[in-house]
């Protein structure tokens, strides 16, 4: 099966999401689906899936005591499938798992079935960071160990898939608030996936059925940086890029399963 973690060409929508393994360690949890990240449709928002997928990353690093050697984490890739879109109220068993890994970063799934019949897979490209030296770190054998149980693939490595330009419009201007920056004094994923529903939410041709969004992050954006979103529409999918000025910061895509 080819993995998500490795794919052979740039297109994300050809890639199956690995499955849930039947054996290893599996962080499994529920949450409550809350109104706050509800759309007008009472379905849950792609930015509230994003904030379920952090939180469960947060409480998984808790769970198996790697919090105080482990804290920062940065995302350079976040593919969400929303296969069944999870409507209010419901109840979310979230299950997550490594799917691949390296020394210094990690391919990680997660699951989320509703208990109405919602079910939302992802997977997340996340490098273990030394916030010091703002650079890749390496983790501990301990915790390379306890991922390993899952891993398909033992030797991911990083390769962008959203590679197009940015068209030359000047794009529509999105101001950034102090509560879009987290402790990195980044914008935080979540603030990112604010910007991708605003665009998203029109293209009902897209998102009516089964559809996949893929986020890649190729540099920070800080507070006060004059930060625009471009966008490009085909039949087959719609395209968002986060610019500061002419450099490209983020591109984010959505398209049909």
């Amino acid at each position: 099966m080819t993995q998500l973690a490795s794919p052979p060409t740039l297109d994300p929508a050809t890639h199956p999401l690995t499955p849930l393994p039947e054996s290893g360690h599996i962080f499994d949890v529920e949450r409550r689906f809350g109104t706050v990240d509800m759309d007008e449709h009472q379905y849950l928002r792609i930015d509230g899936i994003a904030r379920h997928l952090q939180e469960a990353g947060v409480d998984h690093l808790v769970h198996t005591g790697a919090m105080d050697t482990h804290p920062h984490w940065i995302v350079r890739r976040t593919v969400i499938d929303v296969v069944r879109p999870v409507e209010w109220p419901a109840t979310l068993r979230i299950r997550r798992w490594c799917g691949a890994m390296s020394s210094r970063w990690l391919a990680m799934r997660v699951r989320i079935d509703a208990d109405n019949g919602g079910l939302i897979e992802s997977e997340g490209f996340w490098i273990h960071m030394n916030k010091e030296t703002m650079s890749p770190s390496r983790v501990s054998d301990r915790f390379s160990e306890l991922m390993a149980t899952t891993a398909v693939d033992h030797r991911l490595r990083w390769k962008q898939w959203l590679t197009g330009p940015a068209p030359d419009s000047p794009g529509v201007p999105f101001p950034l608030r102090r509560t879009d920056i987290d402790h990195f004094s980044h914008m935080t994923n979540t603030a990112y996936w604010h910007g991708v529903h605003e665009f998203a939410s029109p293209a009902t041709d897209l998102t009516a059925g089964p559809h996949r969004y893929v986020l890649e992050y190729n540099k920070p954006i800080r507070f006060g940086e004059p930060l625009h979103l471009r966008s490009s529409s085909s039949a087959d999918a719609l395209t968002l890029w986060f610019t500061v000025s002419s450099d490209v910061r983020a591109v984010a895509q959505v398209r049909r399963l």
